[in-house]
């Protein structure tokens, strides 16, 4: 969706500087809502992309002026709510009211190491091969959806060039919203400014993206 996640290339907000020896965390309660999120996610009710675009849907200007892990904590609170966890009015009060669903499972503090250590693999085997080959000249296709996509607004419409065939991934389009995980070939793609900025881009400039399958037409 064209949501206020959606930044590249938009203007007005300043130059990117990134923090000399950035620490892992903030504030103390950074670290707590890593961890919530983290065991929320562990119960089973929804997939990552889920929750990608539980925090995509966060108004704009609640977004613009939350701090990264505000916006973790408030899509936690959507999905929670939406998955029956808890009601809007325990949220708020931080006190349960009724009894909500009951999680998959629970991740217990002697399973962390190794639920870290494996992460969320989303590579999975399709029965087609890659219709598109490397060193082949692709367009990005030129779609708005409200619904979660992860190809951003400012690569649609764009002539690039297949630089790698990554593999075969969970397409997340239709993963967010319980489609199924409906795999498809994933390429890196890359542009040069020029077609990504237009006139006065920088020429040495490239910019590369992953894109899945239904993402690109040739041209």
């Amino acid at each position: 969706m064209n949501g206020p996640h959606d930044l590249g290339g938009q203007m007005g907000f300043g130059p990117v500087a990134p923090e000399k020896n950035e620490p892992y965390f903030h504030a103390e309660w950074e670290k707590r809502a890593l961890g919530i999120t983290l065991s929320c996610g562990a119960f089973g009710a929804w997939t990552i992309d889920e929750s990608r675009h539980a925090r995509e849907n966060i108004p704009p200007a609640d977004y613009l002026a939350a701090s990264y892990y505000e916006i973790w904590i408030r899509g936690i609170d959507t999905l929670l709510e939406r998955h029956g966890f808890a009601t809007r009015e325990e949220l708020l009060s931080g006190h349960k009211l009724q009894d909500g669903a009951v999680p998959k499972r629970v991740l217990k503090a002697e399973m962390v190491p190794g639920v870290l250590a494996k992460g969320g693999p989303c590579d999975r085997p399709v029965e087609t091969a890659p219709l598109f080959l490397v060193g082949e000249t692709v367009k990005t296709k030129n779609f708005n959806p409200t619904t979660h996509t992860r190809l951003p607004r400012y690569a649609r419409a764009k002539v690039g060039v297949v630089e790698a065939v990554q593999g075969s991934f969970v397409f997340p389009d239709d993963n967010a919203h319980g489609k199924g995980e409906n795999p498809q070939w994933l390429y890196t793609v890359v542009f040069d400014g020029g077609e990504i900025w237009g006139e006065g881009a920088d020429p040495s400039l490239t910019v590369s993206i992953d894109a899945w399958e239904s993402y690109l037409e040739r041209v």
